[in-house]
């Protein structure tokens, strides 16, 4: 499951428990939830004409940010495989569109689609005393869905670092993620990376940005990901 708190014009959406925070339809919905809980908020202050510059953080309890799908539950059925991916390609939109910063304040490890969770968001800062970031497939024997590739290729702009992280499945603790620039900044343990979100989203809403600007700019930083999700015609939130 997942909670959601408000400090001020900063959102924090946990995903909640000690388990692995794997992706099942239950958990995605209570994402998707709290992401509209989010954006209502967004847009009732947008519509009322008071502040609506505000930052989205995401962070979990427990060892792990999130250990991706959840493929025992999917393994007995195709349609439940493809309902899951479909789930998580919802999340991945409504962070995309969201009128907002987002920022991943990944506090343990993110593993295949758990990584692609994290990389959905505009910002990772990460703990570096325990954790890392995995792309999986290749160990697991499964060829990763197009939009994953798409994903990584518009958040990882070096060829040898996509070609490192897919076809060598590293397990990247925070620091070498820092180095290879695929995290933006590294942290000494869990309160602290989360501590570390909060400063750069108060930093974020500083700025006073609009948020429907924002996320115009970001769909079309991402447009592509975006055309291969079939999730085009989500500028219709904005």
């Amino acid at each position: 499951m997942s909670s959601l708190q408000r400090r001020g014009n900063i959102f924090i959406l946990t995903l909640t428990g000690p388990g692995e925070h794997r992706f099942s339809p239950h958990l995605l919905d209570s994402i998707r939830s709290s992401l509209r809980q989010v954006r209502s908020h967004a847009e009732s202050a947008a519509s009322s004409g008071t502040s609506s510059n505000f930052v989205l953080i995401t962070t979990a309890e427990g060892k792990f940010f999130s250990n991706g799908y959840d493929i025992d539950w999917a393994k007995t059925s195709m349609n439940q495989m493809i309902l899951m991916d479909d789930n998580l390609k919802s999340v991945v939109s409504d962070l995309i569109t969201l009128p907002m910063p987002t920022i991943a304040a990944v506090s343990g490890h993110a593993s295949a689609a758990g990584f692609i969770f994290a990389m959905s968001h505009d910002y990772i800062v990460m703990r570096r005393d325990r954790g890392f970031l995995y792309m999986s497939e290749l160990d697991i024997g499964r060829v990763i869905p197009q939009w994953f590739a798409v994903l990584v290729k518009s958040r990882i702009g070096s060829a040898a670092v996509r070609r490192e992280v897919v076809l060598k499945a590293p397990k990247l603790t925070a620091d070498k993620a820092l180095e290879l620039g695929i995290i933006d900044s590294s942290h000494d343990g869990a309160e602290e990376t989360v501590a570390a979100g909060v400063r750069l989203a108060e930093d974020l809403v500083a700025r006073k940005w609009d948020g429907h600007t924002y996320a115009g700019n970001r769909m079309e930083l991402l447009s592509e990901v975006l055309n291969v999700m079939g999730a085009r015609c989500s500028v219709a939130k904005l």
